[in-house]
């Protein structure tokens, strides 16, 4: 045997060498790629500068009793007492809440930023809006299985319409901003809402109305509003702030899903506790939705005074709904 035969070579040819496997190679282009790439460099605070641990506890005090102070409106034989204790306990947050922001060096919310008529009104659209959406479809589920006795998998099925917004939101909603504008795109989803709802009032213990229409304007209600909205909610604010406006019509979803639930089941109990029978209960909640959307129609419908939109601002992508 030839003396460098034990090296991986031979008298016949080069010695063998180690090749590196596509991972490799994928990696060492990845790490050369990943440093081009400039680093953002943390915002320097300033002097003095602290996370604001006091306006965060005392909003989110706030909103927790608020929205417990209205399932409590609702339930028979809740001591009046502790219910209204909890919503002026929330009011009383509320209050500290602003009080804690204009002392604070680094405020969670400046609330100079509230001034905007713009931003106000898109917040306040965004929680009844939520209300309105997940309050009916919280009802319709009872509605469907607890009188009608539809399975879980049946009562999914009518809802299923529900979600041609995933399709209508990047692709109609756009092209619609572009030509009317933000607020009569938001307006337009508000009325439909309110429409869809009211096609329900009539519900009965047999009710043989198809659903599949209340349902598709649902979607499409939604689909309408909420990107508009998010667009509504950030134009015109500082580059710097975008993401506090963000912040600020996220919370008002989710609060107006929390309190929209609320109210519906605080509807719901005292209709039942003044005698109503359990189809009673539901109709007197489904009146809730559209009191919402109708009131958010009301707030939105001053912004078609200014100027439109059109063109300004893309819609973006469909996000996850709130819970």
């Amino acid at each position: 045997m030839p003396a460098d035969a034990g090296r991986g070579g031979s008298g016949a040819g080069p010695p063998l060498r180690r090749t590196r496997g596509p991972h490799a190679s994928r990696a060492s282009y990845a790490a050369r790629a990943a440093a081009l790439i400039p680093r953002d460099e943390p915002a320097a605070r300033r002097p003095g500068e602290r996370f604001d641990l006091a306006g965060a506890v005392t909003v989110t005090g706030a909103m927790l009793l608020l929205v417990y102070g209205v399932v409590r409106l609702g339930e028979p034989g809740a001591a009046a007492g502790w219910t209204a204790a909890a919503l002026a306990g929330g009011a009383a947050l509320l209050a500290a809440f602003a009080a804690v922001e204009r002392r604070s060096a680094a405020p969670l919310v400046r609330l100079g930023l509230l001034r905007s008529g713009a931003l106000l009104r898109a917040n306040l659209g965004a929680m009844l809006f939520a209300g309105s959406f997940f309050g009916f479809q919280f009802v319709v589920t009872l509605y469907l299985q607890d009188l009608r006795g539809w399975t879980s998998l049946q009562t999914g099925l009518a809802l299923l319409a529900v979600g041609v917004d995933a399709v209508l939101a990047p692709t109609l909603t756009p092209r619609l901003v572009e030509r009317f504008g933000n607020t009569r795109v938001i307006l337009g989803g508000f009325c439909l809402a309110a429409v869809s709802y009211g096609l329900f009032l009539p519900v009965g213990p047999d009710w043989s109305y198809p659903m599949f229409p209340t349902m598709l304007l649902t979607g499409l209600a939604f689909a309408l509003a909420y990107g508009p909205l998010t667009i509504a909610a950030t134009e015109g604010v500082a580059e710097e702030e975008q993401g506090l406006a963000g912040g600020l019509l996220n919370s008002s979803f989710q609060f107006g899903a929390a309190l929209g639930l609320s109210v519906v089941t605080a509807v719901t109990l005292a209709a039942l506790g003044s005698g109503a029978d359990e189809l009673g209960g539901f109709r007197a909640a489904l009146v809730v939705p559209v009191a919402a959307v109708l009131l958010g129609a009301l707030v939105t419908a001053p912004g078609l005074r200014r100027p439109p939109t059109a063109g300004r601002a893309r819609v973006p992508r469909r996000r996850q709904r709130p819970h």
